[in-house]
């Protein structure tokens, strides 16, 4: 996960034109497009039915459930209107603890008379033959709310999800429900994915409020060994994909908008998939998809402002150990922003390239990136600095990694260089990126008392409390797989961040204690200042590395 440390107080790279005929366009597979515009089925009378989902019961005690209609011969939903109650028990104390704790109870029950179930496992089949035939139908309201939800309020898109089941072989493991509580909460969302929970993955197992004065996890945690054991080989599915090697050219102008282009080399660690997640961000919309042959693939990314998530359809199921290779044109703003005087901060940490979308931080690929900038800026990335030229208007430089690592990323601005060597190891280097000017809001309050914030005259000190901490740690762990650490500066003032050979530091960890005084920032911070370069400097070892933790 990523490494946040928090202060607590009040080239051009040209894309050819391409013709919109000669590529697949968004959101048009006619599979998803069924699923997207679904609607209801047959019904069925249910009473006293329990369905049991790892550690929730669903009891319904009696009621009318609407199936969703079939998609490729699959019913992936239903409706429930009726008396129905739910229970869950976390299996592990501080789960149970923390659910007691928002619900002011001693057990989880939460009645209702509707409900809407999506799914890929077996539910269709268990609420079928449990139920008789019912006549009439049910209002569809309920199902419009709960697609209102995932696209507009979670920005999850669950229709992309369920698509990755239908299109594979094999039964999948997906269960989601919307429960409409009278107790508890009016907006309660339970899940069990294999894949991992939408908002708390690697756990598979949620129980959420989507309340906006209420909004929040109340309770996650693994598949049990149990119900893993159910669902067989739909249990498998979380890590049925292995990204090997990353090749990203990305363009950045200084108005912050960033072109990229990213091929992107995976394995199959599961048979049947055909429907990849990539992690990719809400603004960077993908113009193009071609696969290992040049072919144009379909995708999906709707609006920015909705269910944004990027996935590509293969055009066949992959079996166990098979390669193949993803190539993607996407552009935008939003992923960085220009924060004045050559100032620049990226937002989009982790999802600036086409990332595993299923396990985002467990994963390790080789990177070689490469990056364009407005002549005069500076970047540093991770990995080593292979090169640096002009070309034309653009600084172009060549990073790549020295072993696989979880994740990517850079700084960039208008930017003072100084570098030098630790005592040990002898053949590592440290470098040290501060802006010349300050960013707008810093601009604005320097003179008087504050005097002159910019941060050039003040970029010693990390550079060598990171040459100190690398020394330390050495010592003491070993010798990194890295052979290059950039100290940078962000316009961020209150936390610091650490990926594989590159550190955010806050820039006010620049400033001297005069000037942090008069920000106010030397109340109660519990010697952050001190300690902020150095762990972030440690995360290096514990969070950047396949050994290493992310505390």
């Amino acid at each position: 996960m990523p490494s946040v440390i928090r202060f607590t107080s009040a080239l051009l790279f040209v894309i050819p034109f391409v013709t919109p005929s000669t590529w697949a366009q968004a959101n048009t597979d006619p599979t998803y497009a069924q699923l997207r515009r679904i609607g209801l089925g047959e019904a069925v009378s249910v009473s006293n039915l329990d369905i049991k989902r790892d550690a929730a019961t669903f009891h319904l005690k009696s009621g009318v459930m609407c199936f969703l209609a079939p998609v490729q011969g699959k019913v992936t939903g239903a409706v429930f209107n009726g008396e129905g109650t739910m229970t869950l028990k976390p299996p592990t104390g501080a789960e149970d603890r923390n659910l007691r704790l928002l619900t002011k109870g001693n057990d989880f029950a939460e009645n209702y008379s509707r409900m809407v179930l999506r799914f890929t496992d077996g539910s269709y089949d268990e609420i079928k033959k449990a139920g008789s035939p019912a006549s009439g139908g049910c209002d569809a309201s309920a199902l419009e709310d709960s697609q209102h939800t995932t696209r507009k309020k979670l920005n999850y898109n669950l229709t992309a999800r369920i698509l990755e089941d239908i299109l594979q072989d094999r039964p999948g493991g997906l269960f989601v429900a919307f429960i409409h509580g009278r107790q508890y909460e009016d907006k309660l969302l339970f899940v069990t994915d294999p894949n991992g929970a939408m908002n708390v993955a690697p756990d598979q197992v949620e129980l959420m409020t989507y309340n906006d004065n209420r909004y929040g996890t109340w309770a996650s945690f693994p598949l049990s060994a149990e119900y893993r054991q159910q669902l067989g080989v739909a249990a498998s599915n979380s890590t049925s994909l292995h990204i090997e090697h990353q090749v990203i050219d990305t363009t950045i102008e200084k108005n912050a908008h960033l072109t990229g282009k990213a091929v992107t080399t995976f394995v199959a660690q599961s048979n049947g998939m055909r429907v990849v997640p990539f992690n990719l961000h809400r603004t960077l919309r993908v113009q193009s998809v071609t696969g290992s042959d040049g072919a144009a693939l379909s995708f999906i990314q709707e609006d920015k402002d909705d269910d944004a998530d990027f996935f590509v359809i293969l055009p066949k199921p992959l079996a166990i150990g098979d390669r193949y290779t993803v190539t993607s044109v996407y552009d935008g703003k939003e992923a960085v922003t220009n924060e004045g005087n050559g100032n620049y901060y990226p937002i989009a940490r982790d999802d600036w390239y086409p990332g595993n979308g299923m396990n985002a931080f467990g994963d390790y690929a080789n990177f070689d990136l490469t990056f364009r900038i407005p002549k005069g800026m500076k970047i540093a990335a991770t990995g080593s600095l292979i090169n640096e030229t002009t070309e034309g208007d653009h600084a172009v430089t060549v990073w790549k990694s020295d072993v696989a690592q979880p994740v990517a990323g850079f700084q960039f601005g208008r930017m003072k260089v100084k570098e030098d060597k630790p005592a040990s190891p002898p053949d590592f280097i440290v470098a040290a990126y501060a802006n010349e000017e300050p960013p707008d809001w810093a601009k604005g309050l320097q003179g008087g008392v504050m005097g002159n914030l910019s941060t050039v005259r003040m970029m010693d000190q990390p550079l060598s409390e990171a040459k100190f901490a690398v020394s330390l740690y050495t010592d003491y762990f070993g010798t990194l797989p890295f052979k290059r650490l950039s100290m940078t500066q962000q316009t961020a003032c209150e936390y610091g961040q650490s990926w594989p050979g590159l550190v955010w530091l806050p820039i006010c960890s620049f400033y001297d204690i005069t000037v942090r005084h008069q920000l106010g920032l030397d109340q109660g911070d519990r010697g952050y200042w001190d300690v902020v370069t150095p762990h972030e400097v440690a995360h290096q070892w514990w969070g950047s590395t396949p050994t290493g933790t992310s505390g």
